[in-house]
């Protein structure tokens, strides 16, 4: 599969919206701050349902102040955003919960619950998330964990388990509630080059079996060119369309 941005040779800005297509993330004029600091201007994207994307740009250019500002750990101060139907700018204590629920969040740090076992983590997000019956549980954790191919896994230890196997741990708790979108935080980050591009394969599996849109921040050159498919650039405080990077 080509990606026609690959090719570009100049700037440019984001496409104008075909509303035709639902879609999953949009951002108007949006300001991305971390602290008090402006990380990105002018923000405006368009992301719609079925998409696989790449968010790449090199460390400090706004890639986790952007996911974050989409999964409203930051808040938008400036523009108008609305993510999986959830208006940005109304969010609060209240609403993001229910945002969250619709949304798979992959961490590059994992952020698992080491004191309990893989079963137990995936249990405490469910019942977290108001699912009570036990039956249901059991059979959704079981689901997820032979989808990322680690049913054998469900009741290890996490320091039992590599970091590819924890990372799909990761992965199996982002699809508990059937997302409408995966968010993933540099999802290889701390991986070696052979089970990067087995993660990478598992979430472009998710988004071509499931249609599950999938917007990932990475700086791996090798699953882009592996795996190709859109690609934007944070780069200069902007956000643009195609690959912009010097590697």
């Amino acid at each position: 599969m080509e990606n026609p941005q690959q090719n570009q040779e100049h700037t440019t800005e984001l496409p104008s919206l075909n509303t035709q297509e639902k879609e999953v993330i949009t951002l108007r004029d949006a300001v991305i701050y971390q602290n008090r600091n402006v990380v990105l201007s002018d923000v405006n994207l368009s992301i719609k349902e079925g998409e696989f994307v790449y968010l790449i740009g090199r460390t400090g250019t706004g890639k986790s102040s952007l996911l974050r500002t989409l999964y409203a750990d930051l808040p938008l101060q400036q523009g108008i955003g609305h993510v999986v139907g959830f208006d940005l700018n109304k969010s609060n204590w209240r609403t993001v919960p229910y945002l969250r629920r619709k949304l798979g969040i992959v961490f590059q740090d994992f952020q698992l619950l080491m004191d309990r076992s893989v079963d137990d983590n995936l249990r405490f997000t469910l019942e977290a998330t108001d699912w009570r019956n036990e039956n249901e549980i059991d059979e959704r954790i079981r689901i997820v964990l032979m989808n990322v191919g680690i049913a054998q896994k469900r009741y290890a230890m996490p320091y039992q388990l590599s970091g590819g196997e924890q990372q799909r741990v990761v992965i199996a708790r982002a699809l508990l509630n059937n997302p409408e979108l995966i968010l993933a935080d540099e999802p290889t980050g701390n991986l070696d080059p052979q089970t990067s591009e087995e993660i990478i394969r598992l979430l472009y599996s998710i988004n071509q079996v499931a249609k599950t849109t999938v917007l990932i921040g990475t700086h791996d050159i090798f699953t882009l060119n592996k795996y190709p498919s859109r690609i934007i650039t944070c780069k200069d405080g902007k956000l643009l369309e195609g690959n912009f990077m010097d590697w």
